[in-house]
């Protein structure tokens, strides 16, 4: 580790914490104890030197100047506008101790940690936070809100979160890109895609939005939001009935294809094409490419899988490669999550389960705008009189944020919030606890696009009182009297603990990062990660979505546009919104809409429009839009909700519907209807 104090410049090891599939390698130049560049590391395989325009602006995020530097505690009414003081770490920390073992002498159930992935580094994440709440006893939080459907397919499936490598997409002939905007989401894949179609290999975009990704494609197949198990079963059908399997692969390596054969064979593509708003010809000559192409692959991702039947659908495609036998070769197959393939090499005891003296219920955070406002019953458990957030902005990222709202309104939550900035949730704590940044702290990271395990060394000091987030749990701890040894564990020691031998923490922090020994081609023998080694196709079924035209003719009377609502480029779900440069870029929250609908409701571009449905309405511009597809909508977010026209943003209309598998929330699941806003008439551009 470098002397924070040096005035020469130094280049530091680092990794980017945010919720992305790339898990860049960074090199951070200091000055002075100052960040002046953030730059991708150039010897990391698949950072290659680059990085997203978000990440590259690092340093103006850490640097902001409303950066929260000190303890902040609540003197306003949570109705009112929200005024804060500033206090100490001794006084904020005695408070919040004294409060919390109130609670927890009653029912330390009523007591919930709120966390997700602000950072997916495992020290800054769980390793003290959970050591901390499982000491307390306090309910358990399932983290449901991005990927949940999409993993318990691919465990159900393949037995874990795993598929092919990404480097060997460079090598396919052709590639499906389903649900992923790479370009803005996953760009050091787009790196490889790029060099595959260089080469002549054919990519095609399924999605429901013409995407930036869709832009640079061969092919656009715009789906309606929620068929993609439909679509995939009935590329199955002309698989099947042109014989383009690999019979032998199925007979070794797959169990239930007799029953999942007779499923595709009720998808024809007459049906496929009227359940999924496209052409047949489009199924047919999907299918046709996607049978006579070798090597071929699938990068899923986790746009589809925000619907009802999102977990159902992603075993559909999951099973796709089987059928042709395209996991024969290290660049066939399909690639949606590579973090199962780190199980084996994480220490399951970092957070210390043995702690938890007793059972603990489970919440499920999508659902937090229910669980805030249920009262205590017999069944359920406690009302939740505590919250802890950390790593996650639930006001402005939870479903139906209406009902979030007001939960965290109700004047007896007591919520203490760990940040950077004041944002949506911030508002409504009673204390707001400084954390800091990436460029701050030490971390370790595992991916799950890739498959390295990557350092981040803190480039300066903390700024401010800024604390790590495993600072402010251990001090914590201690001001509730927890002395197990566990508690004074340093950064340093947890992250040593977070991987079992195989992954060498010196040759880690020498080199920033260090890859898995694994095989080329995965599953080319079969020995899927599954209890017999085989792929589990049986129970895997089209589940149509929540509110559809064809699920919900009533409901589609009034709301007849369906909504999805992927996020904008230039943000992270809800982080960097306050990055002034990057919001600059954004320009302010949009509804694209596609001419025809925009015209059958007499709107111009860029009118001011009010979405809204039986849940609640927001208020954006509207521009007429080739990205969206007739009777799609696209609501680009996760703008914070103080940020937008009259304090809200898109998820005012989602809901908090689960999906059929992994108990994920349906943010895509969603009609609505849109109209001129009634307190303007302008129209703004063009």
């Amino acid at each position: 580790m470098h002397d924070l104090t040096q005035a020469e410049p130094i280049v530091v090891k680092g990794a980017c914490p945010h919720d992305c599939p790339d898990t860049c390698a960074l090199r951070i130049t200091v000055e002075a104890g100052r960040v002046i560049k953030v730059q991708g590391a150039a010897d990391h395989p698949s950072t290659y030197g680059a990085l997203c325009t978000k990440v590259s602006r690092y340093a103006e995020r850490s640097y902001h100047p409303e950066r929260l530097l000190s303890p902040m505690k609540r003197v306003s009414a949570k109705h009112e506008a929200p005024r804060f003081e500033e206090v100490s770490w001794s006084q904020a920390l005695s408070d919040i101790a004294a409060r919390l073992s109130a609670i927890a002498a009653r029912d330390p159930q009523a007591i919930l940690p709120y966390s997700y992935a602000g950072t997916m580094g495992y020290v800054q994440g769980e390793a003290m936070a959970g050591r901390f709440f499982n000491r307390l006893g306090a309910s358990l939080l399932e983290r449901t809100i991005c990927a949940s459907a999409g993993a318990a397919a691919l465990t159900a499936t393949y037995g874990q979160k795993v598929g092919m490598h990404l480097p060997y997409f460079a090598e396919s002939r052709l590639i499906l890109i389903w649900g992923s905007n790479s370009i803005a989401s996953n760009l050091h894949f787009w790196t490889y895609a790029n060099q595959a179609k260089r080469a002549g290999a054919k990519l095609i975009c399924i999605d429901p939005r013409k995407t930036e990704t869709a832009d640079k494609c061969h092919q656009h197949i715009a789906l309606l939001p929620g068929t993609d198990g439909a679509l995939a079963l009935g590329l199955m059908h002309q698989l099947i009935v042109h014989d383009w399997l690999d019979h032998d692969y199925l007979a070794q390596h797959v169990d239930g294809w007799d029953e999942l054969r007779a499923k595709a064979l009720q998808w024809p593509p007459e049906r496929t094409a009227e359940v999924c708003g496209i052409t047949a010809t489009e199924v047919c000559e999907l299918a046709r490419e996607y049978g006579n192409t070798a090597p071929a692959a699938i990068r899923l991702n986790y746009g589809m899988q925000r619907v009802r039947g999102g977990g159902n659908a992603v075993r559909l495609v999951a099973m796709l490669p089987c059928l042709t036998g395209a996991w024969r070769q290290r660049s066939g197959g399909l690639l949606l999550s590579s973090s199962g393939w780190f199980a084996p090499y994480k220490n399951p005891q970092l957070e210390r389960p043995e702690l938890r003296r007793a059972p603990a219920r489970s919440i499920n955070m999508s659902c937090i705008g229910d669980e805030l406002l249920r009262p205590a019953s017999a069944e359920l458990g406690p009302k939740i009189e505590a919250l802890i957030v950390y790593n996650s902005n639930p006001v402005a990222v939870a479903p139906e944020s209406p009902k979030v709202v007001r939960g965290f309104q109700r004047p007896d939550l007591f919520t203490v919030v760990l940040e950077h900035f004041m944002t949506d949730t911030a508002d409504l704590a009673d204390y707001v606890l400084p954390a800091t940044t990436q460029l701050e702290h030490l971390d370790v990271h595992s991916s799950y696009g890739h498959t390295d395990v990557l350092i981040n060394e803190p480039a300066i000091a903390p700024l401010g009182q800024a604390k790590p987030n495993s600072q402010i749990f251990r001090e914590l701890a201690a001001a509730m009297g927890f002395d197990e040894a566990c508690f004074a564990e340093t950064d340093e020691q947890l992250a040593r603990q977070t991987f079992n031998a195989e992954i060498d923490f010196e040759a880690l922090r020498a080199q920033g990062w260090q890859s898995l020994p694994l095989k080329e081609a995965p599953f080319a023998q079969g020995q899927f990660l599954t209890p017999n080694g085989r792929a589990q196709a049986g129970g895997a079924d089209y589940v149509p979505n929540y509110e559809s035209r064809a699920s919900s003719p009533e409901l589609a009377q009034r709301y007849p546009l369906a909504m999805i609502s992927p996020p904008a480029r230039n943000f992270l779900n809800s982080s960097f919104v306050n990055v002034k440069s990057l919001r600059d870029i954004e320009g302010e929250p949009v509804l694209e809409m596609h001419a025809d609908d925009a015209a059958a409701r007499a709107l111009a571009d860029g009118a001011m429009v009010r979405i809204y449905n039986q849940r609640g309405s927001y208020h954006c511009r509207m521009r007429v839009s080739p990205r969206a597809r007739p009777g799609v909508v696209n609501g680009l977010g996760v703008w914070w909700r103080k940020l937008g026209p009259r304090g809200s943003n898109v998820n005012e209309v989602t809901q908090q519907g689960l999906t059929d598998i992994g108990s994920a929330p349906t943010f895509y699941d969603c009609l609505v209807e849109v109209e001129q806003s009634p307190e303007t008439q302008e129209v703004v551009g063009a």
